[in-house]
């Protein structure tokens, strides 16, 4: 809205295109059909209870306890700043929410990213007339042919700019450090779910198989909503092999470093859905290969339809795994990007050398 107090709303042109579509997630013709123009100014007149002056962002959210759902509210918000114009932290976030009960929000330390105030709830204006002065309705994550949950990718598409730069976006202002690549060490992390369905059966044989390699340096983590989410992302931000089941904690390869690998280990015929995301971020994406390696616990119990691969558990051939790790790693140790961060961490290492050797010379010589 820029310095002006009031807008124009042009219903003959947002009716029609938003009214086109029905599910709420997909546009903000719900809230906004009901607005009308005001003939005054909101400021005068006593028309409003609550005056905001700090530009603000009106968010309308989807589900804060999945990795993918919400992260798809982030890039969606960040893309919009990008539109608007504007990276200030000193803004406000309105989300809009108009049920009762509480929004679960599993990775709010992400918010710190974009403002530096606690995001306010609906809620807390109910009964009021509020006016804005500067505000701005974001790109929502369920929009039609948006990033990334709508979003028809088109074939040989791969290494978005805007999802590279949220990546260093996001790291730098939650201020979580890169500290690869590690010298004749690649990083593995493997993601153990401890859900219902889609566990590893044999994960423990997997780990401890790829431990024996001496050039993998492998952990194997729970990510639950007990963990801190700034302590998931310094982990998966400095994993360059991420290996998991089919499900929303894939979702952390936004936060790989440029050369990383997505495996997903099994993807349970999802088969586009972290593969896309995958691409968009521009990292490498694996998943299984050879289905007479892979064994089904059961056909799968799907609440209300019945066999489902998404509902049941999975065993994987220790060789194969094995195998596939190997073409990971191979693939790691030769991107542009880990080969040329690796010889800057040695020229940095081989300069701190010099000057701790330069300033004990000093040393020696005044203790003479």
């Amino acid at each position: 809205m820029g310095n002006r107090w009031h807008c124009m709303q042009r219903v003959d042109i947002a009716v029609p295109i938003l009214a086109s579509t029905c599910a709420m997630d997909y546009h903000w013709y719900a809230e906004l059909q009901e607005y009308v123009d005001l003939n005054s100014h909101p400021g005068s007149n006593h028309t409003c209870d609550i005056v905001i002056d700090k530009p603000t962002y009106i968010v309308k959210l989807d589900a804060g306890v999945s990795l993918y759902h919400h992260y798809c509210d982030f890039i969606n918000l960040y893309a919009s700043m990008h539109v608007n114009g504007s990276f200030d932290t000193d803004v406000l976030v309105v989300m809009w929410d108009t049920s009762s009960m509480r929004y679960n929000d599993f990775f709010s330390e992400t918010w710190k990213a974009f403002t530096d105030h606690a995001v306010v709830h609906l809620q807390e204006y109910d009964g009021k007339k509020v006016c804005f002065r500067d505000a701005v309705f974001p790109l929502l994550p369920r929009m039609r042919f948006g990033l990334y949950f709508n979003m028809p990718l088109i074939s040989g598409c791969n290494g978005s700019g805007l999802f590279d730069s949220f990546n260093k976006m996001l790291l730098h202002r939650l201020r979580i450090e890169q500290h690869g690549p590690t010298e004749n060490k690649v990083r593995v992390t493997v993601l153990s779910r401890k859900t219902k369905y889609r566990n590893i059966v044999n994960e423990d044989v997997i780990v401890n198989a790829l431990k024996t390699d001496s050039r993998l340096d492998v952990s194997c983590v729970t990510f639950t909503h007990r963990v801190p989410f700034v302590d998931q992302l310094r982990h998966s931000s400095n994993t360059d092999i991420f290996i998991g089941m089919h499900g929303s904690g894939l979702a952390h390869v936004l936060f790989q470093p440029d050369w990383g690998v997505l495996f997903e280990i099994y993807n349970c015929d999802d088969r586009n859905c972290y593969n896309d995301l995958a691409r968009l971020r521009g990292v490498k994406y694996m998943t299984w290969q050879r289905e007479n390696k892979v064994f089904q616990e059961d056909e799968g119990h799907h609440p209300t339809l019945g066999a489902h691969k998404k509902f049941t558990n999975y065993a994987f051939d220790v060789e194969e795994v094995i195998r596939l790790v190997g073409e990971a790693r191979e693939y790691v140790v030769n991107h542009p990007a880990y080969v040329a961060s690796l010889e800057k961490k040695r020229l940095h290492s081989f300069d701190v050398a010099d000057k701790e050797q330069d300033q004990s010379k000093f040393v020696v010589k005044d203790e003479l």
